[in-house]
């Protein structure tokens, strides 16, 4: 998209039903959509069948040191290689309107390997407070959108990003909560191959109410890092 120019939104009714009902959105610049959105809505409803999965057992939040936090700490290390300071540098000018507590972050800056695997706290930052449940809807979906497709990139630190961007992304929500209270994010990757990397997520309550379930898709492309052999 471009944000110099204005986007038209075209809504079509696609269906309207008595429970459940259906819109589909196409975002138009310069003549040619550049977003498509398609939109469940159902009227509350009562079912004795209901499950979920167990939410994982982790530190709760308080008990953690945020993302800027950490990467202060990395920072302060003098043995720090300069490209990973640089890095950091730049991770920590970037102003993201989310605050995040990584479970389980390493003791030093990492490039090893790692199980596609994420878990970190998070909620937007600010007060949001008991407004429409809509506006938290979309609070989380910018959240659960940051460091998810990364997950599909953790096993495989050895080589240097070149491109990466979503494909699609496809949020459930099952369960009402705030968007600016703790929320645990749980991602993974079951399987990355062609260019392509697929991720699913869940977020968490703090009461073990599993609140959202997200999936992604995204093209990433990747080069050798320099010091490596081509071969």
């Amino acid at each position: 998209g471009d944000p110099e120019v204005p986007v038209l939104y075209e809504v079509e009714r696609t269906r309207t039903g008595k429970s459940f009902s259906v819109r589909s959105v196409k975002a138009i610049q310069h003549g040619k959509p550049i977003f498509i959105c398609q939109a469940s809505f159902q009227l509350a409803q009562e079912s004795p069948v209901q499950h979920q999965f167990t939410m994982p057992t982790v530190p709760p939040p308080e008990e953690l040191l945020t993302q800027e936090e950490l990467i202060q700490k990395f920072l302060e290390d003098p043995n720090l290689a300069e490209k990973y300071r640089k890095l950091l540098n730049k991770i920590q000018a970037k102003d993201v309107p989310i605050d995040i507590k990584p479970v389980h972050p390493p003791a030093v800056f990492c490039s090893e390997p790692q199980e596609p695997k994420h878990l970190f706290w998070v909620r937007a930052r600010g007060y949001i407070g008991e407004c429409d449940m809509k506006v938290h809807c979309c609070v989380a979906a910018y959240i659960s959108d940051y460091s998810f497709l990364g997950t599909a990139l953790l096993p495989h630190r050895q080589y240097d990003v070149k491109f990466m961007v979503s494909l699609d992304h496809s949020m459930w929500f099952h369960a009402p909560f705030r968007a600016d209270h703790w929320m645990l994010y749980e991602c993974e990757s079951p399987w990355a191959g062609a260019c392509r990397g697929l991720v699913h997520g869940r977020l968490w309550r703090r009461d073990g109410v599993l609140a959202v379930t997200c999936a992604q898709e995204g093209v990433i492309r990747v080069g050798q890092k320099p010091n490596q052999s081509k071969l």
